[in-house]
């Protein structure tokens, strides 16, 4: 090959992943480079809540929480159990918190606090932790990456510029019920006014945790390409030896003398592969992964020869499709007392606070009603709680009534002739339902059971998660079975190699993240478990390489 540029690593993809990837590269003493097809830096990563869900990791061992290998063995069986290799499980349970430690202690900015009380996903299942395993980046000011901050994927969440902590917006939530709600977000308020008074651009979230890695990548030497598309790998001789981008207007070779990490996402994007693989219905637009993701590493994968796997399961995320607008994606707000979730037939079919992956997975099992799905609140619950991303009292912008997201009703009767459900069903599920929050006990569904719906619920009620729809006006938003991205991919091994069906690795050729098919499998175990894996395996690849270079020593 006439090779434009070269480079020890070559990663394709700035998420948590590929960022991890190229920063470990580069504390290794390795030259680096990331390509983005986009004009901004962080990928889906940017979006996210920038949770990392590694059981036994430093932050936790210094915030003092108790772990055990063992338990958080078992916990990966039970929810996980044998659709992924054990070897990879045990991979992620030993690499995870090695990638950790070596960059707390080899960069100054991956620094990250513990999500106290955010528990497992099932928490009551063996291994389990109601109090948590998943851990934060701390806020960050985005001025410290100068010219960079400017580059920067923005989540563009509706916090009204206010800058908080997932821990904060779980307090946040009850700001009309609890001192503690009020008092977190009188500080948060005082942050942002701290920010205005000294030109401070705190981050946090998934924004945070792409800052910290671009500010680690920096000190590392590492390079970063943007508006430069993946075009294809280059093979020689059977091994991956480069890839193909379209850099400043015209096509170059890289050469990676050591590897190439994919990690630029699924293809959640790309209807005509949605169409191939997902459960139908199945719609691009109700996906909250960035621009992009369209399966291009993915193709270029499966034309090397890897093997596929999971490519029918989603990162499920119920949402509200707004108009002109992304989906909403509804996390704590299926957990707010006098609220439920009815299908086209006006009857609940599931715990409304299930966590979002399985919620999903519930919708499809539950069949074509489920697509029809509407998310019910009374005028109480309104006033009280955050609904669909709107503050307790805020009214449900117009331009949802007239694109047909919202329904009202004065009524029971009147809102179920709004959806189209008979009205002697939902009054019936209302009565019910209502039944059930006054005795404060789910008999059909068990919600408010676990630990996890408990989470974002009311703290003040004997049920957390239960209070009678009492009071009009009634409203109901739409439901749909969005996704956070694709979870299946190529399959890799413990190491992040790409395997061919055959099983034998492909040389030179790793990936990680919603471009490989997840190490968890068919489920999600708790918050974080996708950016966990994604920066575990683009660790775990670069350690790999540099290992087979040197004869097995790291």
């Amino acid at each position: 090959m006439d090779w434009d540029h070269e480079y020890d690593v070559v990663v394709v993809g700035s998420g948590a992943g590929g960022l991890t990837a190229a920063t470990t590269a580069g504390l290794h003493g390795l030259s680096a480079l990331v390509v983005e097809k986009a004009g901004v830096f962080g990928g889906s990563t940017a979006l996210s809540g920038g949770g990392v869900w590694i059981p036994r990791n430093v932050f936790l061992e210094e915030a003092g929480v108790r772990d055990t290998a063992e338990d958080a063995r078992a916990y990966l069986e039970a929810t996980v159990g044998d659709r992924v290799p054990a070897e990879r499980k045990e991979a992620y349970l030993t690499r995870g918190p090695e990638m950790m430690r070596f960059l707390r202690d080899g960069t100054r900015w991956m620094r990250f606090t513990w999500a106290k009380g955010y528990s497992d996903y099932y928490p009551e299942a063996p291994g389990g932790r109601p109090t948590g395993r998943s851990v934060e980046p701390a806020i960050v000011d985005g001025k410290l990456l100068g010219p960079e901050f400017a580059r920067m994927r923005r989540a563009g969440l509706p916090t009204y510029g206010m800058t908080m902590t997932g821990y904060e917006f779980g307090k946040i939530n009850m700001i009309t019920r609890t001192w503690r709600g009020k008092t977190t977000a009188m500080r948060v308020g005082l942050r942002g006014v701290r920010a205005l008074l000294t030109g401070r651009k705190p981050l946090s979230l998934g924004e945070a945790l792409v800052a910290r890695l671009r500010l680690s990548l920096a000190d590392a030497g590492g390079h970063l390409w943007l508006d430069s598309p993946f075009r294809d790998l280059v093979i020689e001789d059977g091994a991956v030896t480069g890839v193909r981008v379209r850099h400043k207007g015209r096509e170059v070779t890289v050469r990676a003398r050591r590897g190439v990490v994919l990690a630029a996402g699924g293809f959640s994007l790309n209807q005509k592969l949605r169409e191939k693989y997902l459960p139908k219905p199945t719609r691009a637009e109700w996906s909250h992964s960035s621009e992009g993701q369209v399966g291009d590493v993915l193709e270029a994968g499966i034309k090397a020869g890897a093997g596929l796997d999971l490519m029918d399961k989603v990162w499920g995320a119920p949402s509200v499709p707004r108009p002109d607008d992304k989906p909403f994606f509804l996390v704590a707000d299926r957990a707010v007392p006098g609220m439920m979730i009815v299908d086209g037939d006006g009857q609940r079919y599931l715990n409304e606070s299930l966590p979002y992956h399985e919620f999903v997975d519930r919708m499809y099992a539950h069949g074509e009603p489920a697509m029809n799905s509407w998310l019910i609140v009374d005028k109480r619950a309104k006033n009280r709680y955050i609904v669909a991303g709107l503050f307790p009292g805020q009214p449900f912008p117009k331009k949802w009534r007239e694109g047909g997201t919202l329904r009202v009703g004065s009524t029971v009767a009147e809102l179920a002739e709004q959806i189209g459900v008979p009205a002697d069903r939902l009054a019936k599920t209302v009565e019910r339902f209502n039944r059930f929050a006054e005795e404060g006990r789910d008999a059909d569904f068990g919600r408010g059971d676990s630990a996890y719906d408990n989470y974002y619920g009311d703290p003040t009620l004997p049920n957390p998660n239960l209070l009678p729809l009492a009071k009009g006006p009634f409203y109901a938003v739409r439901v749909v079975p969005g996704d956070l991205g694709t979870k299946g991919g190529l399959v890799t091994d413990p190491d992040a190699r790409v395997l061919r069906a055959d099983g034998t690795a492909i040389t030179g050729l790793y990936a990680t993240g919603n471009c490989s098919a997840s190490v968890m499998g068919e489920t999600y175990p708790g918050p974080g478990a996708t950016l966990g894996p994604s920066m575990t395996f683009g660790y775990a690849a670069v350690t790999h390489l540099l290992a087979d270079a040197t004869g097995g020593k790291r």
